[in-house]
């Protein structure tokens, strides 16, 4: 039985971040790191309590709905045709193996449900096919969210008209360290495509990777560039890297847990009415750290067995770990009264 099929959309979204006049300097956001560890948690949660309910979490599935045979060069990417990993080409899915997708996950409790493809940007007859999919998927009462690459306004346009409610978009690092993990699409071109999503009036989803051998003043880099996004993006997912073999970074020396957590916090106290998700590096998370992450302001995960290519906690395990620790998902009434 659905667990939020007599909510509607509208109570599950939060507003919209405002447009703003400050602008985060790297170098301020680079002293946020440097705090004490129970400090910078302190001040994240006295940010995060401010906008929402601590102890919810918005749930999100994520489905590769075209896998593989990506024209990117992407160092962290098991789907690019540039690299020797397992992962083979698939073609776009069908509309019906996507809903059957969507309404599972609706089942297990998730409210959004993200679609992505590997491409270097939709091709005109995708469009159609996509937009379908949108709109299958919004009338099972579900959020959606898309991630097909760059984008035109157009393109950006044909979503919001089929009621595409978010579209991802990673900057995935700072701008002095992009070069170095991709070289076959430049950071204006992401900036671009974010441009012509919110133009579109779609919101926008953006975050980045953590691990990939960047320096803390580069990722303090990435937070400047989304928190000074105007407005800084609805969802900002966190991604720490899997290593995946076959790929240029499959042997990254691991991010050490609390810069992990560290990354969560910031974002937090920069973004303060954003949605911050745990995304891609949950499954090699043990219970304790992803705890330490929700503490930090994290309010988001995405949900199920698999991130398109890279395995994901089971729904039981995070169901388990959510009553450890007194977490209810958005959109459930908590199993014990909450203290206000």
């Amino acid at each position: 039985m659905s667990i939020v099929a007599s909510i509607p959309l509208s109570s599950l979204r939060r507003p919209a971040p405002v447009a703003k006049e400050t602008r985060w300097a790297v170098a301020d956001i680079a002293e946020l790191f440097e705090l004490p560890f129970m400090d910078l948690l302190y001040r994240a949660q006295q940010v995060h309590r401010t906008h929402f309910n601590a102890n919810e979490v918005q749930l999100s599935t994520l489905l590769s709905i075209k896998t593989g045979g990506c024209s990117e060069d992407c160092g962290y990417c098991p789907q690019s045709a540039h690299h020797d990993t397992e992962v083979e080409a698939d073609k776009l899915m069908q509309l019906e193996q996507v809903l059957a997708a969507a309404r599972a996950a609706k089942e297990q409790g998730a409210t959004r449900f993200c679609m992505g493809a590997a491409w270097r940007s939709p091709k005109e007859r995708d469009m159609e096919k996509v937009t379908d999919m949108v709109q299958g998927v919004r009338a099972l009462g579900l959020e959606t969210c898309m991630t097909l690459g760059m984008l035109d306004q157009g393109q950006a346009q044909q979503l919001k008209d089929a009621g595409l409610d978010y579209y991802n978009h990673n900057l995935d690092s700072a701008p002095d360290f992009y070069g170095q993990i991709i070289s076959t699409r430049t950071y204006q071109d992401r900036l671009d495509t974010l441009s012509n999503v919110r133009e579109a009036g779609i919101n926008v989803c953006c975050g980045g990777i953590v691990g990939l051998g960047e320096t803390r003043e580069q990722r303090a880099g990435l937070i400047a560039e989304l928190a000074n996004l105007d407005p800084y993006p609805e969802s900002v997912p966190i991604n720490n890297l899997v290593a995946v073999p076959g790929t240029p970074l499959e042997g990254a020396e691991p991010l050490d847990p609390f810069e992990f957590v560290r990354t969560i916090a910031v974002a937090r106290i920069t973004m303060p009415t954003t949605m911050v998700r745990l995304s891609a590096g949950r499954e090699q998370m043990d219970e304790a750290l992803q705890a330490l992450c929700f503490a930090a302001g994290a309010n988001s995960i995405f949900y199920g067995d698999q991130l398109l290519t890279t395995a994901n906690p089971q729904a039981a395990r995070d169901r388990a770990l959510f009553a450890r620790l007194g977490l209810h998902a958005q959109g459930e009434r908590p199993a014990v009264q909450q203290p206000a």
